[in-house]
């Protein structure tokens, strides 16, 4: 399968039916899995053979859609969880613990900048936020000797952010640790960041993967080219025994094309359960098989409204690194040659009043907790997504109070800008 292009790999990838067998993916809707012996089910126990006992760890379902995701990536190895939230804090935690330190760009996801600051600092693991534009130096300047992973987001939700995958990897390889992206928003269609020296990929399947708000759910990628056992000490939890699982030493048995997907699944999926469901797995496989004819209408459409935004009178600016005007329009054709999303934040000159009128008279675009979909959809993140943050943190997260996050979705982009005219006009 990796002769194929992407296209053919959206609709192929991770499942080939034998003769006889069913054509679309199965949904195995079981919880466990019966075996003729316990010595059979011993050796699953023990790693000593792949197959399936219970559905907390995994399921076929959800590994032939994990293996397709891989694929996509260009990965060597992939799990699901029950969301992107999962899928980053899992990504984290299979490699730091109590005493651990992270180095993250400070242009990410509220929620993700929740997790690493309040709830993982709780957990012992610390963190540096530095910007995605700073220096090579600054950069530097943020790792310790505790240091265990870099973490960036390819394009920031809601931001619009470009990150810089090659400063970044560099930057995190030169201290031996491993580089997280989460590409949620170009997706493997448009950006696949291990091509660019990231290490671990993970994903909001919940959005353009799925792309049509019918299931929660994330996924982690492996690249398979960082060498654990390398840098030992620093990863014990890869690199010593897992006495709580026979005593396994995952990098010897697995290498570093499984060693941290089969710890991550072995040892946090059985402790923290954090599984998709496979009816889910099932639902987003559908919307991978059209994940590649999806994203460059969803790319028309941002880029339409973003020009269409950038000469309204009623707006202090707009972030779309598809404009040419933008700070990271040059990174956003190096990495995303085709485009990156169909998410526009843009800053309206009355701030957080101006940003309340517009939205409540928006007629064809929505009002969600969402991104991503084949519907347009808007927020405004500072009263949503963001609350939890104090105005200083939502500057430095780019999300200032006016700001307003479209999630452009396949409708016809005159239909769009049509409703954002109006919309603008009634402030």
């Amino acid at each position: 399968m990796n002769d194929y292009q992407i296209n053919t790999k959206c609709v192929q990838a991770g499942y080939t039916p034998g003769n006889g067998e069913p054509r679309q993916i199965p949904i195995i809707q079981s919880t466990t899995f019966k075996y003729d012996t316990s010595e059979e089910m011993g050796k699953l126990f023990d790693l000593e053979a792949s197959g399936y006992f219970y559905t907390r760890l995994q399921n076929p379902t959800n590994d032939y859609v994990a293996a397709k995701i891989a694929a996509l990536e260009g990965g060597t190895a992939a799990m699901l969880t029950s969301s992107g939230q999962a899928a980053n804090f899992y990504a984290l935690f299979n490699i730091c613990e109590c005493g651990s330190h992270i180095v993250a760009s400070s242009s990410i996801y509220g929620g993700t900048f929740n997790l690493i600051s309040v709830t993982m600092a709780k957990m012992g693991i610390s963190a540096t936020f530095v910007s995605p534009d700073c220096s090579e130096e600054e950069l530097n300047a943020a790792f310790r000797d505790n240091t265990r992973a870099v973490f960036g987001e390819t394009i920031a939700n809601p931001a619009l952010t470009v990150l810089d995958i090659e400063k970044f990897a560099r930057a995190a390889h030169s201290h031996g640790v491993p580089l997280i992206v989460d590409n949620t928003f170009p997706t493997p269609v448009n950006c696949r960041p291990i091509e660019w020296g990231a290490d671990i990929v993970t994903h909001s399947t919940t959005k353009y993967m799925d792309g049509h708000g019918a299931a929660v759910g994330g996924c982690i990628v492996d690249g398979g080219k960082f060498d654990w056992m390398a840098h030992a000490h620093k990863y014990p939890g890869l690199c010593t025994p897992d006495e709580s699982y026979h005593g396994v030493t995952y990098a010897e048995k697995f290498g570093k094309e499984g060693a941290f997907i089969s710890k991550c699944t072995s040892q946090l999926m059985r402790d923290l359960g954090s599984i998709q469901s496979p009816q889910n797995a099932f639902i987003l496989n559908l919307g991978l098989e059209s994940l590649h004819v999806r994203m460059p209408r969803h790319v028309e459409n941002g880029q339409a409204v973003a020009e269409f935004l950038a000469n309204q009178p009623q707006v202090e600016y707009v972030s779309y690194p598809g404009l040419p005007s933008n700070p990271y329009y040059d990174l956003a054709q190096k990495y995303m040659g085709n485009g990156g999303c169909g998410v526009v934040s843009f800053c309206l000159k009355g701030g957080r009043i101006a940003a309340e009128k517009f939205l409540k008279n928006l007629k064809l675009a929505a009002i969600e907790t969402h991104v991503a979909d084949a519907r347009t959809c808007c927020l405004n993140p500072a009263t949503s997504t963001h609350r939890q943050m104090t105005e200083e943190q939502l500057l430095t997260a780019g999300v200032p109070a006016g700001l307003v996050r479209i999630s452009c979705g396949l409708e016809d982009k005159n239909d769009l800008i049509a409703d954002l005219k109006q919309a603008l006009e009634a402030i």
